[in-house]
């Protein structure tokens, strides 16, 4: 099986290829049901096409599952240069007005059918196939049973279905809530999650006063809130069933979440394949309850049952995503700036006059600014520090890897890149290098237990 990977942005995308995507799918502005993912907008594709010489035969599907109005057709063609400049493998469609726009502007570029068509029965594939699409994502109605039928039928279109994330409430995605609620469209990508929110009372407009009761738990339910979808125990169900391609949910997730839930899958798609043992794959598993999740359920897949079951509570997680390694830095040069740092702060001291030295000194002792310069140790590197969240050096920190489950450390160090002094603390728009014995790598994340 594919494994397909959501990516809200370039940075996602990458780590959507490094912890094992066979292909991702992303969003441009305007033409997506998540606008409020960053997309991908300007000269990003000159990114994007070195991610996929980077990574060659990785795949990149474009998300252009909006309902169109005829101003959105209009503004697609009078921006088809620029989605030609883009490195697409396929088009994923609902609008099937589309299909022959696509066509024409890209005839060699495959179209697949998004889950927002709610397609979940053969006669309908059979429909998609002469229409010259080469995949359908099925509704998340569809049961293992049914796929099983739908590729027995049609056995040369491509089943592609969610295998984790989110579960909207309404027919594969296509609900009318937030608009009524909050003019928000979930058709055009404004979806305000108001089936998240949680309820009291429930009134019909043509019975004033009666109200439907739904009350749960401290007087409010999550009656609309379905819980999160998770096959990862069930991936050889779903082969058999001929499944050609898993996804996943969450172009609007964070980093984290894309990396940790893309490692679990591939992993258990490698077991799938006799690539590494269940033992080896479990492990990997385990992490999925490390990421950003409500319950977990196997949605209609088994019964309709285990998917009408409801939730509460926010999506969240017991570890705190606080940045990324970078490249490794050159040792010796950071060592030479640190040393060169320091004799030149000791000259400036020693060249002061006692009373104006000692003011100074006393000064950075209330302002905690102890001035300590990093140490060539054994097994100790720089490596560059991309930070995302406000972090106290001395916390435990724990690296996550493609391959790696966590390494925990505490002996690191935060390094200015242009002093080399030693940094009490850092935050997000901080240049920082860290500096650690441990065995990471480009694109390890960084993390912190908060529970």
């Amino acid at each position: 099986m594919e494994l397909v990977s959501p990516a809200g942005n370039i940075e996602k995308l990458r780590y959507a290829y490094a912890y094992g995507a066979d292909a991702a799918y992303i969003g441009l502005k305007k033409f997506s049901l998540r606008v409020k993912a960053d997309n991908f907008y300007g000269e990003e594709y000159n990114e994007i096409k070195a991610l996929k010489q980077k990574y060659p035969g990785k795949r990149l599907f474009c998300a252009l599952n909006i309902s169109f109005h005829n101003k959105d057709i209009d503004n697609f063609i009078s921006d088809i240069d620029y989605f030609k400049l883009y490195p697409f493998d396929a088009f994923i469609v609902q609008d099937v007005g589309m299909i022959p726009i696509l066509q024409k502007y890209f005839p060699s570029t495959a179209l697949h059918l998004s889950t927002q068509a709610n397609c979940i029965n053969r006669e309908a594939v059979k429909l998609y196939k002469s229409l010259g699409l080469k995949r359908v994502v099925l509704g998340r109605e569809a049961s293992l049973a049914e796929i099983r039928e739908i590729k027995d039928a049609v056995p040369e279109m491509e089943l592609e279905v969610f295998g984790h994330g989110a579960m909207c409430i309404a027919y594969s995605g296509r609900c009318l809530m937030s608009a009524y609620l909050t003019a928000r469209s979930a058709n055009s990508g404004h979806c305000s999650h108001a089936c998240r929110w949680e309820y009291k009372l429930l009134e019909e407009k043509q019975r004033p006063g009666e109200y439907f009761p739904v009350i749960e738990g401290d007087d409010y339910t999550a009656i609309l809130s379905s819980k999160d979808l998770c096959m990862i125990d069930h991936l050889d169900d779903m082969k058999k069933a001929g499944v050609d391609a898993l996804k996943i949910e969450g172009r609007m997730k964070s980093l984290y979440y894309v990396a940790i839930v893309t490692r679990a899958y591939r992993k258990g798609i490698d077991c799938l394949e006799g690539k590494i043992t269940k033992d080896e794959a479990q492990k990997y598993a385990d992490e999925l309850y490390n990421a950003a999740h409500r319950e977990f359920a196997t949605g209609f897949y088994y019964n309709r049952e285990d998917a009408d079951k409801t939730t509460t509570g926010e999506s969240s997680s017991r570890y705190e995503l606080m940045g990324t390694i970078g490249e490794k830095q050159n040792d010796e040069k950071i060592l030479e700036l640190a040393k060169k740092t320091e004799q030149e702060d000791k000259q400036a001291l020693d060249a002061m006059y006692p009373s104006e030295k000692e003011a100074v000194l006393k000064a950075r002792k209330e302002k905690n600014d102890i001035r300590i310069y990093p140490q060539k140790k054994a097994n100790f590197h720089f490596y560059k520090y991309n930070s995302m969240n406000k972090l106290d050096a001395g916390t435990e920190l724990e690296y996550v890897g493609a391959d790696i489950i966590s390494i925990k450390d505490n002996t690191y160090q935060f390094v200015d890149p242009d002093t080399g002094l030693v940094k009490n603390w850092i935050s997000h728009g901080h240049e920082c290098l860290i500096y650690t014995d441990k065995p990471v790598a480009p694109d390890f994340i960084v993390r912190i237990k908060t529970s």
